[in-house]
């Protein structure tokens, strides 16, 4: 177009041949003569260049439907334009990578076309009438090790307030802690609950807006009396502020959650909990721009309806004690009590630890552990088998993790003929006495140098009689002469007796 307005101008306007104006641009005359032939300035148009088949043409196809799946990768694994080339060099492409990275950045600008060609609907949400909810991955250095986690992201539709907390996976158990924490720090339930089709919620996804609900998790929404709502499928955006909640918090709290060292999880999920908290303080509302999220939340906060108590979150499996006293639990084993050995036990599984139920109703709670393949002992379960077995003592695994008071006592002990026998005394009082005085006592024992069952046991009791309080007795009744001790009527007594007369003793 600037070459047709200099030749217009040169010829119309200043009076230049044709000729000349031609040569000065370098155009051919011809064409400069049917140019201005045009009443009107009309930009030229040119025939498309016909071209044979290019060399990357035989290779489009395959190479399209790679960059199609990358698209529904996670960003982490989709695959470089680099690597593309590579894969198609290793299928035959002789040409270079030029075509290649040209092809990929042209089907990828045509994808972010379509996606943005789609219309959507602003959406908006009364006071207490929704939250959202959903999961993200996110890495962070927990015990001196780098960890995944999976974080739950729960957000009030309406005020934006927002509670995230980190967990080892997403089952169930992880999926009703969430909602307790969030629902704790908002201080009620909103009517709605709306989620994406999550294994843990969603058993089958039918037509149209039609579930087949997880059982648990319908219980759960019976307990704090919400109605959940599921998206469509492959519908991300009918959540939409709980996705870009995903994307704000990823760049703001992680970031400086991940660059921080925790020495446990409870600790990064207390520090979450009081970091979001503090960002509603600073974040403006996307639609009462005036207004702060807390601000709008205090208002949202009175429209919520009550918080019950926590919801008992729990999944049950069924588990044998195996003949050494352990249960199986994802390729962990759990030391339990030796008189539940070879009985059927429930294993309820909570977020942190496992309650597990014996036949009679009695129950331990176990400390849950997520790495795989450990064996985690309490000592204290095998201690009536030790009565009957005292010899295990020397070699028994479990009692290796025993206090070190009574692991110095074993070894002092075990170095003479019925040492394990002793020892097996000594713990033995442990169900009698508690742990605390057994220690106290063995420390005693160990610095007077004897040591022996008896002097532990000796030990024990007289730390029992000193912490044993004489209380007086109460009672309604009250005595009119209160009795005094008189020596000389017992004597008087016992001569009576001696002399055979008959003796009132009332």
């Amino acid at each position: 177009m600037s070459t047709l307005s200099k030749l217009r101008r040169l010829v119309l306007r200043d009076g230049i041949s044709i000729r000349e104006a031609s040569n000065r641009l370098g155009i051919s005359r011809n064409t400069a003569k049917k140019w201005l032939d045009q009443p009107e300035m009309v930009e030229p148009r040119y025939p498309k260049r016909a071209s044979g088949p290019g060399i990357l043409e035989p290779f489009e196809e395959v190479l399209a439907q790679w960059l199609k799946t990358d698209s529904h990768r996670n960003k982490r694994e989709r695959r470089g334009t680099k690597a593309l080339f590579e894969g198609l060099r290793a299928l035959g492409y002789p040409g270079s990578r030029g075509p290649v990275y040209t092809f990929a950045l042209r089907w990828r600008k045509e994808q972010d076309l379509a996606a943005k060609g789609q219309g959507f609907v602003p959406m908006h949400f009364d006071m207490g009438e929704a939250f959202q909810f959903d999961w993200s991955t996110e890495y962070a250095v927990i015990g001196g090790l780098r960890r995944r986690l999976e974080v739950a992201h729960t957000k009030l539709a309406a005020s934006r307030a927002f509670v995230l907390s980190a967990y080892y996976n997403q089952a169930h158990e992880m999926l009703f802690e969430a909602h307790a924490r969030a629902f704790a720090v908002f201080g009620g339930v909103t009517k709605r609950g709306i989620y994406d089709n999550m294994k843990t919620a969603v058993d089958k996804v039918g037509e149209g807006k039609k579930r087949i609900v997880n059982a648990r998790f319908e219980t759960m929404t019976g307990h704090y009396l919400f109605d959940p709502e599921f998206c469509n499928r492959a519908s991300g955006w009918e959540k939409g502020i709980v996705e870009k909640n995903v994307q704000d918090r990823r760049r703001g709290i992680w970031r400086e959650a991940s660059e921080r060292r925790w020495n446990s999880l409870e600790e990064l999920n207390a520090w979450l909990h009081k970091a979001c908290v503090d960002a509603w303080e600073h974040l403006q509302h996307p639609e009462w721009i005036q207004m702060s999220i807390a601000d709008v939340y205090q208002d949202e906060r009175l429209r919520l309806m009550p918080n019950p108590r926590p919801f008992d979150g729990y999944i049950e499996h069924p588990a044998r004690v195996s003949s050494t006293s352990l249960i199986s639990f994802q390729r962990n084993r759990y030391s339990v009590p030796c008189e539940w050995v070879n009985a059927m036990v429930s294993v309820r599984v909570y977020h942190d630890h496992l309650m597990v139920v014996s036949p009679e109703g009695e129950f331990i709670r176990l400390k849950r552990c997520f790495e795989r393949d450990q064996t985690i002992y309490d000592w204290t379960h095998y201690i009536a088998l030790i009565e009957r077995k005292p010899g295990a003592l020397r070699n028994g695994a479990p009692f290796r993790t025993m206090p070190e008071p009574l692991r110095q006592l074993q070894d002092q002990l075990l170095r003479h003929p019925g040492g394990d026998r002793v020892m097996a005394q000594v713990l033995n009082a442990v169900t009698l006495h508690g742990l605390e005085a057994v220690l106290v006592a063995a420390e005693l024992a160990l610095q007077s140098g004897r040591v022996s069952a008896e002097h532990v046991l000796n030990v024990l009791s007289r730390l029992k009689e000193q912490t044993r309080s004489n209380e007086p007795v109460h009672t309604h009744l009250n005595l009119s002469r209160p009795s005094q001790a008189n020596v000389d009527r017992y004597d008087r007594l016992r001569s009576q007796q001696m002399s055979g007369q008959e003796v009132s003793h009332a």
